[in-house]
């Protein structure tokens, strides 16, 4: 993955009155990377998605697409771009042909450019033997197909898709899913879910948002591991309780009887390798070392329902 930043965002904010849909949110989006903004109905990731495409001006913070600002330049920033929102802007009395050259149009596509950028995005996205049907006849999958092709007509080095697969059946997802995942290998994608599978398919990074504030973000590698929760440690000759409450990275210690002791370690801490190196060097007869790792799942959980719950209190 390259390390140029094609979009960042910073302190977005979005108010409606006093409620306050988006919370002063990061956001940076790589070269080659696809990006998962996942969050609960609600959480701001629509609101998210139109203020980074220049849909909705944000009420304070900054978008810069490729270095340039969508608020000072948005022409030149939204060439760029390539955009899918939760309801695809299509129109059923026109052909799939018709449709995506007036898409291209739009987006600036020279006329001798055109034919071949229609063939190119029809190719892309499964297209090509429904370019002479109207849209309105097409199936809910192959019309996401459609509003696919018009984000990356133009070919922009990113695209944004929401909620691409909300009403499709299984395997109308699992295509999308994949064409997706495909686009990945050309463009910079963000993508946004409510859907834990759907990013775990897709994903190379994921961002949790909560209430309109980034509680989580994470590469998929790195959540896949799972992230440390307790630590179970079985000791024959074990020492003072305290001795291990003092081992880097352990933040409280719990004794559970017969050698048994139950670790939290500190956020971030895997302090394993530390608790074997101290039971080696202590003697302390080490017969058992396990942890308990989070899912995505048991991490969306969390966060959200803690979000949710100080919301109440």
């Amino acid at each position: 993955m390259d390390n140029e930043v094609l979009i960042e965002a910073r302190a977005l904010t979005r108010r409606y009155g006093p409620t306050v849909a988006v919370d002063n949110l990061d956001l940076t989006l790589r070269k080659g990377e696809i990006l998962g903004l996942l969050g609960p109905n609600g959480a701001g990731k629509s609101t998210t998605m139109k203020m980074l495409t220049g849909n909705l001006a944000p009420t304070s913070g900054e978008v810069f697409i490729k270095d340039v600002s969508l608020h000072e330049d948005p022409k030149a920033a939204k060439r760029h771009l390539g955009y899918l929102p939760e309801q695809p802007p299509v129109y059923p009395e026109l052909t799939v042909d018709e449709y995506l050259r007036y898409c291209a149009a739009l987006h600036g596509v020279a006329k001798k450019a055109l034919d071949a950028a229609l063939d190119s995005a029809k190719r892309d996205c499964g297209l090509t033997d429904v370019g002479h049907r109207l849209v309105g006849n097409l199936s809910k999958g192959y019309q996401q197909r459609v509003g696919i092709a018009q984000a990356i007509i133009h070919r922009p080095p990113v695209v944004i898709l929401d909620e691409p697969t909300v009403g499709l059946d299984p395997i109308q997802i699992r295509e999308i899913r994949k064409l997706i995942k495909d686009l990945g290998q050309n463009h910079s994608v963000i993508l946004s879910s409510h859907i834990l599978p759907e990013i775990q398919a897709v994903c190379g990074r994921v961002m949790i948002v909560a209430r309109g504030r980034v509680v989580y973000n994470e590469s998929l590698d790195v959540t896949r591991t799972g992230r440390i929760g307790a630590i179970t440690i079985g000791l024959r000759r074990p020492p003072e309780q305290a001795a291990l409450a003092a081992i880097a990275g352990v933040k409280t210690v719990s004794a559970l009887g017969n050698g048994l002791f139950r670790l939290e370690p500190e956020s971030g801490s895997d302090p394993r390798e530390a608790l074997a190196d101290a039971a080696a060097r202590g003697n302390w007869g080490l017969y058992e070392l396990s942890a308990h790792t989070h899912t995505l799942e048991e991490i969306f959980v969390e966060l959200t329902s803690r979000d949710e719950t100080r919301a109440a209190a």
